[in-house]
């Protein structure tokens, strides 16, 4: 119930969004357009805006060049195949092949296709009305999309980096639990939740390519894209902290008996340091202080043994290491403090959204 809950309390005001600008679409096909019933316009806005924050925009374009394309296919196809069963086909076929030509995506593929065969099905009125429909309601979704409700590109990333650190986090402490059970307690099941990870650094790179195109194409972002960048750039890092992480639980998992006690409350540490992290909302102090906490933990993590607690021991430090560079450290720096020893280091203040 409490996930039911969230998931509608996070989404409600992207949901009254589409609720409004289907209204809008709908009123404006019906009064302006004069369609009798204009049921496409308000099917556009809808299909434009359903879809995370950052990417509404590129939306909206997606779905008005695949009904322009499918409808044009299906108008030539009409003219000289009629309503037959091959008509639909060849239109379908081809409009397809030049939703590829577009771009390739599955959205812009399906309303090509659909487009097709309604130009086919009902014949070339039908066509321009559906046109004009997703004209006019790409172009509503466009209009709340990047100019009444732009998207803010500080709060895409940072909520990306806080759900993709959280599960970096259970990631560790899951690891570090293994680590901790005794044989029989220990399940190699509990490793397929390491999965989602994948799931995590997937989305990071979309919402990553959703912040760079609100930067360039939103009028209010495009004179301030300096500090976009920056963060970023910080979220790049956060994928080689991934895969760091996954390279210490996969040397975790091979440890001897012997050495897993120890290296639990490393990989325990970590994963704190990654939980801090992921509800810090950008504040630079505690970056500043998981900073240090990421030092204490590598001077205390275990150093002798064979060569597998070695290589985990490198591992552990490659993780902090991507960890103080994404905090805001510089990244050599960042390698000399922890191959040294240090105990402090200084994390750079970073843009807050509201700059």
């Amino acid at each position: 119930m409490y996930e039911a809950w969230s998931r509608v309390k996070d989404n409600l005001w992207p949901v009254l969004q589409q609720s409004a600008a289907a209204a809008l679409s709908w009123w404006i096909a019906g009064n302006i357009f004069d369609h009798h019933v204009p049921l496409f316009a308000p099917i556009a806005t809808l299909v434009a805006l359903n879809t995370p924050v950052g990417g509404r925009g590129t939306n909206a374009v997606r779905v008005m060049s695949g009904v322009i394309a499918g409808v044009v296919v299906g108008q030539v196809a009409f003219r000289f195949l009629g309503h037959g069963d091959a008509a639909v086909g060849a239109a379908v076929l081809c409009a397809l092949l030049v939703a590829l030509l577009i771009d390739g995506e599955r959205i812009t593929m399906a309303q090509a296709g659909v487009g097709a065969v309604i130009s086919v099905a009902a014949g070339q009125q039908a066509g321009i009305d559906r046109v004009l429909d997703a004209l006019l309601g790409a172009g509503v979704a466009l209009v709340f999309s990047q100019v009444l409700f732009p998207p803010h590109p500080f709060t895409l990333l940072r909520r990306t980096e806080a759900a993709t650190l959280k599960g970096l986090g259970r990631a560790l402490e899951l690891a570090a639990r293994t680590l901790d059970a005794s044989a029989d307690e220990r399940e190699d099941q509990a490793w397929k939740e390491l999965r989602p990870v994948y799931t995590l650094l997937n989305d990071l790179g979309h919402t990553r390519d959703d912040a760079i195109a609100v930067a360039r194409r939103t009028p209010r972002w495009r004179g301030r894209r300096e500090p976009i960048q920056q963060e970023i750039a910080a979220t790049r890092y956060l994928d080689l902290l991934g895969n760091s992480c996954l390279t210490l639980i996969r040397g975790a998992t091979i440890l001897d008996p012997g050495h897993r006690k120890a290296f639990a409350t490393t990989v325990r540490g970590l994963s704190g340091v990654l939980d801090a992290l992921a509800e810090a909302h950008g504040s630079h102090a505690v970056f500043q202080h998981a900073a240090r906490r990421i030092l204490d933990i590598v001077r205390d993590a275990p150093e002798r043994g064979s060569a597998v607690p070695v290589a985990v021991r490198e591992s552990v430090r490659l993780v902090a290491t991507d960890i103080l560079v994404f905090a805001g450290a510089d990244a050599d720096e960042a390698e000399r403090a922890v191959r040294d020893g240090a105990t402090d280091i200084t994390v750079v203040r970073r843009a807050h959204p509201g700059e």
